[in-house]
Formats: structure tokens, C-alpha cells, sequence
């Protein structure tokens, strides 16, 4: 089906002729064939927002409709991959025309001419059902694909080969419903819709990601939501990328929406160097990414949350964790902005279609823990880390509101504490997690049963603290009573000594969730002493001269593999000074 164009208004194209059109079908528009997708249909005329750059486009050039939606490829080879807004890959796009991507080009997004080793898992003359693991193929090292039955197929397995196999080949066939379905390695989905589950289940066991102020202090859960707003400068991107690098996941999605060219040349720089601390391979076997920097179409921005997520939920169906980072929402909300003015919109709160909530929930829904459709029981699940920029560092802005409605954790970053070089900058006053009680009982299976009291104490020590500085500002820290100081000290060792962790150190950027209970431990041990000394009428002068404080400082820099034999001397040289004050 042709139509024409009779109007361009940047990325928003509308066409005549397009009667029988259909919402969301994907179209080529102009002489270059530029990829765009119908967002409007009035009569036969069709609105469609342009994923290129429309430059040079003109009224009366033909728009073809292709009657399919916007679709991600999926198969083996997604690993690893660099891909734009709309699942082209880059590295492919750079060698055929070099540093920039020329409008109208066609590349597909897996590789049609590699051969991958497939291995079936079932005979021929058994019965599956749709989702059911067919083969598998070693993607990476690290990551076994597992290949499924489509939906919509349930029947017997009339053939299945083994060996080598590109992406396109039959490798088994199916009689369902009295029909012979051919079944391949490449399947495709529309980015728009959220794949079928059975059942969602309770979040209840937490994402570790080796940081501690989100382990410890706000965690979260696997198939849970997180914002991380922030003004620009107090660390979001670095935060993303901590993430990324170190959450216990089995697959990372990192989709850079929006940001600066030179943050994603880090990520694509660093990732592949970065070994993996479960399995000690390069960080990139497990790891897709998504670049579209504020510099490509608009249109592909608002699209690439949905690429991402897209492919998350693939590899959750094959029952894997994944983790998707989007860094940053904000700029995909502006993408939402820009095209629903050029389509003359009624503009609702800072200029943000009306159908901003509606859409950032429809995102963020999509995550999850579930129980995949399948003949055996089989779970995956999908978190899900917004990064948002409110303008100015104003969390009272639409974006960031909307979000707050619909995430469980929210980690709030403070430009105050990004200013004292304090990182991540993190205010652990005003952030949140609904998934403390949920994550509780994995905790104390795994690590300690009071680490929930251990969590509350520390909090409720750098709450009383914030109540203290008040009358710190009026009279000054010497005025108070030793019982305050005490206070103030403790909150110290936690504030400098675990709350802060440095992202480029070797050792501590990342801390084991064992190694995280213990430091905690040591330091509310420290801060009892210190209450039991007092009470003993010792002066707190005395206290700060201690030399435990310095080797309670040194613990996040001691080696994750040696820590535990490190901790018990300090805890023991800790005890015998206290009883050398007494």
C-alpha cells in the first residue's frame, strides 16, 4: 500500500492515501525509504513519526506501508551487541558508512550468515507447548540461549536437526492444529507489547549490586523498580553504571536515552575490559546495549525504551534475571514532548502530553518476577532502574513525580552531598524502599537474622543526628552533652565509612552483601562501646584518639577474599582498647 506525504514537520510526517492503515504499523517514507511508524489515523490520512532525519523531504514523495509494527529480532547474537533506538546494530552501521549513520540504511540486527552450534533438548514425537525450551546454543560463555517454542504453537515435534546452524534455518518442525510450523533460531516480537505470563510473583529476593547504600540501606528486588533522580552532576550516570557492572543479574540491559555522546563511549570503553565477579569473563558477554545520544532522532529515543524492554523480557521468558538500566527517563519524556507538540497536542502540566503517567506506568509494568508460560515450571525476572534529571534538581517536577507513583525504591540524589564529595550521593533522609520487609527473610536466611535491626539502628542513628545539627549551627558541637557527641561520632563512622564507596577504587567498588553486614556490624559494636564508655564517666576526648576509628575507616579497602579474618582482628583490637579505657 503507497500513500503520499503532504505535510513534514520535523520527525512528524503526514500522508494521504493510507486507507486500511493500522495503529503503529511501521512505514518507509521518501526516496531513502526512511523507517517511521504511524502514531495517528484520521480518515486515510496517517500521522508517522519519522526515526530519521527528514531533511529533503517533500510533499507528494511516496510513504509505503510494510502493514507490520515496530519489531525487535530475536535470536542468538543479541549479546554483546551495540544497538541504536531501534535495534540497528552501530558497530555493522560504522564499517558500511562510517562515523555517522547515513539516513534510509538497512542492516539487520543479527547476524544471517553466522552459524551457531544448536543442541535440542527435546526428541522428535514428543509434544510441547508454546514457551517450551526446544535447544539451546552457548551465545557467550557465560550465557546459554535458550531457544522456544513461539506462541501460538502447541502440538508434537514432527523433526528436530543438530549441528550448525544459521539464524534463518529450520531447525525443528511442529504439527499444531493439523499444520506443520517451521521453527527457527529468529523470532520477532512488537516492541509495543508486553509478552505473556502465567503469574507474577511476590519480589522477595533482593538484586544485589555490591553497593552499599542500595543493598543495605534501600534495596531492592529482583523484578522490582527503582528511581535514581538527581540534579545534574550528583552522580546518576556513575550510578547507572555501578549497576550495570555489578548487580548479581544474569543479563544486563543498558539503554543510554538521551545522554551525551561522551558517557556512552564510556560504557562502550569500559564494559568490555570489566570482568564479571560471578563468572571473572568480561562484563560484555552478558550485556546489550542501547546507545541514543542526544545527538540521533528524536522519534528513536521515545522508541528505545521499548527496544530494551522488548529484549529484557526474551531473555526473562528464557528464565533469566535481567536488569535494565534507563539513563535517563527524562530525556525520553522530552522525545514524548517534542513529537506531541509538532502533532499540536493539548499540552498538559510543563508542556508533557497528558498521557505522560500513563505511559512512564507502562514501562515500568513490565517489570517483574514470573512464572513464564511453559510445560515446566520455570520463573525469570525483569528490575527495571530509572534515571531521571529533573531540571534544576526540582523532584517536584512532572517526570519525577509521575515516576515516584509508580517505583517502590527511590534513591535520591542530593547536589549538597555531591558537593561535599560525598558518593553515591545518595540522601538517605529522603529515599525510600517498599521492598525492606519483602527482602527480609533472604537476609536472614543467607547472612544474619538481625541485619533488618542492624539497618533500622544505623538509620534511626543518622536521623538523630539530622535532628542534632540544628543546635550544632546555633552553639556549636562542644556545647552538647557527651550522650549527643556520641551520637554525632557514631553517625560519622557510618556516614564516611559506609555510606561513601568509591566507584573507580579497585576493591571498593564493589562489596560483597556478607562483607556489608559485617562492616555494619562492626561499626553499631563501635558505637555501643563508645555509649557503655561514657556511661563509665570516661571523656570523650579519650574516645576520638582511639586507634580502632582508623582501622574501622581502612575495613571497605581491605580485600573482599581476606576480609573475614581482617574484620575479627579489628573487632578484637577494637574490644581490648575499650577495656584498656575502662
Amino acid at each position: 500500500m503507497k500513500g503520499k506525504i503532504v505535510d513534514v514537520a520535523g520527525p512528524v510526517v503526514k500522508a494521504k492515501q493510507m486507507k486500511g492503515a493500522k495503529m503503529y504499523d511501521l512505514v518507509k517514507v521518501g526516496e531513502e525509504k526512511l523507517v517511521g511508524e504511524i502514531i495517528e489515523l484520521v480518515g486515510d490520512r496517517a500521522t508517522i513519526q519519522v526515526y530519521e532525519d527528514t531533511t529533503g523531504l517533500k510533499p507528494g514523495d511516496v510513504v509505503i506501508n510494510t502493514e507490520m509494527p515496530l519489531a525487535v529480532e530475536l535470536a542468538p547474537g543479541l549479546l554483546a551487541s551495540i544497538y541504536d533506538g531501534i535495534q540497528r546494530p552501530l558497530p555493522k552501521i560504522m564499517d558500511m558508512a562510517g562515523e555517522f549513520i547515513t539516513r534510509g540504511i538497512e542492516v539487520h540486527a543479527i547476524d544471517r550468515k553466522k552459524k551457531w552450534e544448536f543442541v535440542p533438548k527435546v526428541k522428535k514425537n514428543e509434544k510441547v507447548k508454546e514457551g517450551d525450551i526446544i535447544g539451546v546454543v552457548e551465545e557467550t560463555p557465560i550465557v546459554e540461549h535458550r531457544i522456544m517454542v513461539p506462541f501460538g504453537v502447541n502440538g508434537v515435534v514432527t523433526s528436530i536437526e543438530e549441528g550448525k546452524f544459521r539464524v534463518e534455518d529450520v531447525i525443528a518442525t511442529v504439527k499444531s492444529n493439523g499444520e506443520e510450523k517451521e521453527i527457527k533460531m529468529l523470532q520477532t516480537w512488537p516492541v509495543r507489547q508486553q509478552r505473556p505470563f502465567k503469574e507474577k510473583l511476590p519480589p522477595t529476593v533482593p538484586l544485589i549490586t555490591g553497593q552499599r547504600v542500595f543493598d543495605t540501606f534501600f534495596p531492592i528486588a529482583k523484578g522490582g523498580t527503582a528511581a535514581i533522580p538527581g540534579g545534574f552532576g550528583t552522580g546518576k550516570t556513575v550510578s547507572q553504571h555501578q549497576l550495570a557492572r555489578w548487580s548479581d543479574a544474569d543479563i544486563i540491559i543498558y539503554i543510554g536515552c538521551g545522554e551525551r555522546g561522551n558517557e556512552m563511549t564510556e560504557v562502550l570503553r569500559d564494559f568490555p575490559k570489566l570482568k564479571d565477579p560471578k563468572t571473572g569473563h568480561p562484563l560484555m558477554e552478558r550485556t546489550i546495549l542501547i546507545a541514543n545520544t542526544s545527538n540521533m532522532p528524536v522519534a528513536a529515543r521515545e522508541a528505545s525504551v521499548y527496544t530494551g524492554i522488548a529484549l529484557a523480557e526474551y531473555y526473562r521468558d528464557m528464565g533469566y534475571d535481567v536488569a535494565l538500566m534507563a539513563d535517563s527517563t527524562s530525556r525520553w519524556a522530552e522525545a514524548l514532548r517534542e513529537i506531541s507538540g509538532r502533532l499540536e497536542e493539548m499540552p498538559g502540566e510543563e508542556g508533557y502530553p497528558a498521557y505522560l503517567a500513563s505511559r512512564l506506568a507502562e514501562f515500568y509494568e513490565r517489570a517483574g518476577r514470573v512464572k513464564v508460560i511453559a510445560s515446566e515450571d520455570r520463573e525469570g525476572s525483569i528490575s527495571v532502574i530509572g534515571a531521571v534529571s529533573p531540571p534544576g534538581g526540582d523532584f517536584s517536577e512532572p517526570v519525577t513525580q509521575n515516576t515516584l507513583r509508580i517505583v517502590k525504591v527511590f534513591w535520591a540524589l542530593d547536589s549538597d552531598l555531591a558537593d561535599r564529595r560525598h558518593f553515591p550521593s545518595v540522601n538517605w533522609l529522603r529515599s525510600y524502599s517498599l521492598y525492606l520487609e519483602r527482602v527480609k527473610g533472604w537476609w536472614e536466611k543467607n547472612v544474619a537474622k538481625d541485619w533488618l535491626d542492624l539497618r533500622n539502628e544505623a538509620m534511626a542513628l543518622l536521623q538523630k543526628e539530622e535532628e542534632l545539627q540544628e543546635i550544632i549551627r546555633l552553639v556549636g558541637p562542644d556545647a552538647l552533652p557527651p550522650s549527643d557527641r556520641i551520637i554525632l561520632e557514631g553517625a560519622r563512622v557510618i556516614r564516611e565509612d559506609f555510606l561513601q564507596q568509591n566507584a573507580y577504587h579497585d576493591i571498593d567498588t564493589y562489596c560483597p552483601y556478607k562483607k556489608q553486614y559485617e562492616m555494619l556490624r562492626i561499626m553499631i559494636k563501635f558505637y555501643h562501646l563508645m555509649k557503655e564508655a561514657i556511661g563509665k564517666d570516661i571523656e570523650f576526648d579519650r574516645l576520638k584518639e582511639l586507634k580502632c576509628r582508623e582501622a574501622i575507616a581502612r575495613m571497605k579497602t581491605i580485600p573482599n577474599e581476606d576480609y573475614e579474618q581482617q574484620f575479627k582482628k579489628i573487632e578484637k583490637e577494637m574490644e581490648k582498647e575499650f577495656e584498656e579505657l575502662g
